[in-house]
C-alpha cells in the first residue's frame, strides 16, 4: 500500500453558528457544502456537508462541515466521529460563543488526534482586536487537546492566510498515524438516499478496512446482505476505497427503508450488535449535576444515537469532573467496538455532559462493588494485548476469528498480540483456539477426575468413551482442541488409551463371581456362533440374559479385546474377527476385487453379518467400495491380531 494510502484523512470543522465554517471550506476546496434548500434559505448548516481538496504533498483530504447551531448538535456528532484533524473556527468579530465551547468539549472528549484554531473574518477587524480575541481563545483551549495547537488568521473573502492554513494542515496530516486498512470493513452510515437509475446509496467515513466493487457486505442493524455495485471517493469512481477515506457506495438489492443514520456497513459475520457495553466515562466539570446510578442519558457513538442507562459499578453517583469505568445499558442495539469514542448528553434538557471510550462492546452484566471485576476492567483498559488476554480469560477459550469480532482489530494486529502473549507463556494455542495456561491445568484435572468417577460408577467398563469424557470440559472447547489436550494427557502418562475409551493407568475391571459367569456365557455364545453371530438383542434373548446387564458386559468384553465391535448392534468374537481379516488379506494378495457373496462364502457367514464386517473394514479404510465391488485400500500386510 502506498504512503498516500497510509494517510487518508478526514478534516472536520467545529465552531459556533455563522462563524464562517462553510465559507472557509468553500475557499479551501471550491465546494459549497450547504446542499439543502433550507440551508440556503436560512444561511446556516443544518446537516453534514462534504468536500475534498488536494494537499501540497499530493494527498487528498476529505472535509466534513458540521452544523454549529445548538438545535443541530446531534447532526454535528454524527459527522465528527471519524475526524482526524479538526479546524476550530472562531469569528474574530464575536469571539468565543456557546457552541464554540460545546464543540470544543465534544472534540476533547472524543480525543480528536490533532487540531488547528482558525480565526475567521480577519478582514473585518483591526489587528489589535484580533490579538485580544486570540488571547481569549487561547485561554479557552488551554486545558484541552488544543492547548498546543497552531493558530491561523484567515479571511475567506480576501484569501488572507489561506496558504498558511494549507501548510499547517499538511504538516499536521504528516504526523497522523496510518489507518487499519487490513482490518474488517466498517463504515458508519451518515447519509443514505435513492438515486434514479442507481438505487440505494450510502455515504460515510471508512473507519477500518477496504471496500471493493463487487464484494458482499452486511448492513446492521437490519442484518441485510448487499453487493457493492459502485464505489465513489470524492465524486470519482474507484475500484476500492480505504480506511480514512469518505466514500459513497451504491448498494445492489437493498431497500433504503432498512437504513437509518446509525446503520453500519461492514464485512459479513464480523460485527455484532450490542445493548450493553463497558466504557471509561469522564464527566465535564461544567456538568450541571452528578450522574446517579441508572440515570438515563442520550448516548452518541459513530453516527448513531440511543438512550442508555448509566450503571455505576463502584459508586452511587459521579460528580462533575470525575472519571470512572461504567456499564451502559442501551434501549436498542448498536454496533460498537473497543476504543470507539462516545458522547453522552443529559436526558432533559439535552446538553453535553461527558464522554469517553468503549472498553468492551460485549461484556457480561456486572455485579456492583466487586473488587475483582473493577481490577479486570482496569487491566483491560491498559491496551490491546491486555484486552485480548482478558477476553480469553473471560471466555476460557476463543478463536482468532471470535477475537476479531469482539475487538474490531485486524487479523495482523490480533496475530501479533497473540504471539506476544504466547511468548510470555500467558496463553497456549490449542489448534483452532487460544486458551490461558491456568485453564489448561484445570481441564487436565477435570479429565482425570471424570475418568476416576466413571471407573467408580462403571467398574466393569474398561474405559470412559471419548465423547463422554469431553463432557467434563466447557462446551466452548472445540473438538480439535479437546483431541490435542487429550493427546497430551495420554502422552504424558496420566491417562491410557484402551480400545475406544480411556482409563487411569493400571485400572483393570474386576467383575464379581456372578458377573464372571455371565461374561463367560456371553463370550462363549459369540465364540460358538463365529461369523454367524446374531445381533446384540438376539444373542441376549438366546441366553435369557436381561438387557439391563448388556451394556456394561459388552463394554467389558470389547474393552478387554475379547469382542470386536462392528457397529452399534453387531459384534464378532476376536478369534472370528481375526480369521475374517486374514481371509480378506489372503484374498487381496491374489485378486484385485472382492464382491460380498464371495466373501460371505469364504468366511461361512450370512449376508447381513457379511455386510456388517465389510462396512466395518470400509470404515477402517482397509477396503474401498466401488459399486458392488471392493478393492484393497490401506489393508494391513497381515492380521494385526497375530
Amino acid at each position: 500500500m502506498s504512503s498516500a494510502q497510509d494517510r487518508y484523512v478526514i478534516i472536520g470543522t467545529a465552531g459556533h453558528v455563522d462563524h464562517g465554517k462553510t465559507e472557509l471550506i468553500k475557499t479551501l476546496t471550491g465546494t459549497d457544502t450547504d446542499r439543502l434548500k433550507e440551508e440556503k434559505a436560512r444561511g446556516i448548516t443544518i446537516d453534514l456537508g462534504f468536500a475534498s481538496f488536494r494537499l501540497p504533498g499530493g494527498e487528498i483530504a476529505g472535509v466534513v462541515d458540521v452544523p454549529g447551531h445548538e438545535r443541530f448538535i446531534s447532526n454535528m456528532l454524527a459527522g465528527i466521529g471519524g475526524i482526524d484533524l479538526v479546524l476550530l473556527v472562531v469569528d474574530v468579530t464575536e469571539g468565543v460563543m456557546p457552541q464554540t465551547h460545546e464543540h470544543m468539549q465534544i472534540m476533547d472528549l472524543l480525543q480528536i488526534p490533532r487540531g488547528i484554531v482558525v480565526l475567521t473574518k480577519c478582514d473585518l477587524s483591526e489587528e489589535e482586536w484580533i490579538d485580544l480575541v486570540e488571547e481569549e481563545v487561547r485561554e479557552e483551549v488551554s486545558h484541552t487537546f488544543l492547548k498546543n495547537a497552531p493558530f491561523c488568521r484567515v479571511s475567506s473573502v480576501t484569501g488572507e492566510g489561506m496558504d498558511e492554513l494549507r501548510r499547517l494542515i499538511a504538516e499536521n496530516v504528516a504526523l497522523l498515524p496510518s489507518k487499519d486498512a487490513d482490518g474488517p470493513l466498517r463504515l458508519p452510515v451518515d447519509r443514505h438516499f435513492t438515486m434514479s437509475g442507481f438505487g440505494t446509496v450510502v455515504t460515510g467515513t471508512i473507519l477500518s478496512g477496504t471496500v471493493r466493487v463487487g464484494e458482499t457486505l452486511e448492513v446492521l442493524p437490519a442484518e441485510e446482505k448487499t453487493r457493492v455495485r459502485e464505489v465513489q471517493v470524492h465524486g470519482n469512481k474507484v475500484e476500492e476505497a480505504y480506511a480514512g477515506q469518505r466514500c459513497a457506495l451504491n448498494l445492489a438489492g437493498l431497500e433504503r427503508a432498512v437504513l437509518e443514520r446509525g446503520s453500519v456497513v461492514g464485512t459479513p459475520a464480523i460485527f455484532d450488535q450490542t445493548t450493553r457495553l463497558d466504557g471509561r466515562l469522564t464527566l465535564l466539570p461544567e456538568a450541571p449535576r452528578p450522574v446517579k446510578f441508572r440515570d438515563p442519558v442520550h448516548f452518541y457513538l459513530g453516527t448513531g444515537r440511543v438512550v442508555a442507562e448509566v450503571a455505576l459499578l463502584d459508586r452511587d453517583e459521579m460528580q462533575p469532573g470525575e472519571s470512572a469505568i461504567v456499564q451502559f445499558h442501551l434501549d436498542r442495539p448498536i454496533v460498537a467496538h473497543r476504543e470507539d469514542r462516545y458522547i453522552i448528553r443529559s436526558y432533559s434538557p439535552m446538553i453535553t455532559i461527558g464522554g469517553g471510550r468503549v472498553l468492551d462492546p460485549r461484556p457480561e452484566k456486572h455485579r456492583r462493588f466487586r473488587k475483582e471485576i473493577m481490577e479486570s476492567l482496569i487491566e483491560m483498559e491498559s491496551g490491546e494485548k491486555a484486552f485480548l488476554l482478558q477476553k480469553i480469560l473471560d471466555k476460557q477459550c476463543i478463536t482468532a476469528k471470535e477475537l476479531e469480532t469482539v475487538s474490531g482489530m485486524g487479523k495482523e494486529k490480533i496475530t501479533a498480540n497473540l504471539k506476544e502473549l504466547e511468548g510470555e507463556k500467558k496463553i497456549v494455542q490449542m489448534v483452532d483456539q487460544w486458551v490461558v495456561g491456568q485453564a489448561l491445568v484445570a481441564w487436565r484435572h477435570r479429565l482425570l477426575e471424570e475418568t476416576e468417577r466413571f471407573h467408580a460408577e462403571n467398574p466393569l467398563i474398561p474405559g470412559i468413551p471419548h465423547a463422554t469424557l469431553k463432557g467434563a470440559l466447557p462446551r466452548k472447547v472445540s473438538p480439535k482442541a479437546y483431541e490435542k489436550l487429550l493427546g497430551q494427557v495420554v502422552a504424558e502418562g496420566f491417562l491410557q488409551q484402551r480400545g475406544e475409551g480411556l482409563c487411569i493407568p493400571g485400572f483393570t475391571p474386576e467383575p464379581t463371581e456372578e458377573q464372571t459367569l455371565d461374561l463367560e456365557r456371553l463370550e462363549g455364545a459369540y465364540r460358538k456362533a463365529g461369523a454367524m453371530a446374531k445381533n446384540k438383542n438376539e444373542t441376549l434373548a438366546q441366553l435369557g440374559m436381561p438387557s439391563s446387564k448388556a451394556d456394561p458386559y459388552f463394554a467389558y468384553l470389547f474393552g478387554m479385546g475379547r469382542l470386536v465391535k462392528l457397529n452399534d448392534e453387531s459384534f464378532f468374537h476376536k478369534e472370528t474377527y481375526d480369521r475374517a481379516l486374514q481371509v480378506l488379506i489372503d484374498h487381496f494378495a491374489k485378486h484385485d476385487t472382492l464382491i460380498l457373496p464371495d466373501y460371505r462364502d469364504m468366511i461361512g457367514s450370512a449376508r447381513k453379518q457379511t455386510q456388517g464386517i465389510l462396512e466395518h473394514f470400509d470404515g477402517l479404510k482397509y477396503t474401498m467400495r466401488r459399486g458392488d465391488e471392493r478393492v484393497a485400500w490401506k489393508l494391513p500386510k497381515e492380521d494385526p491380531g497375530k
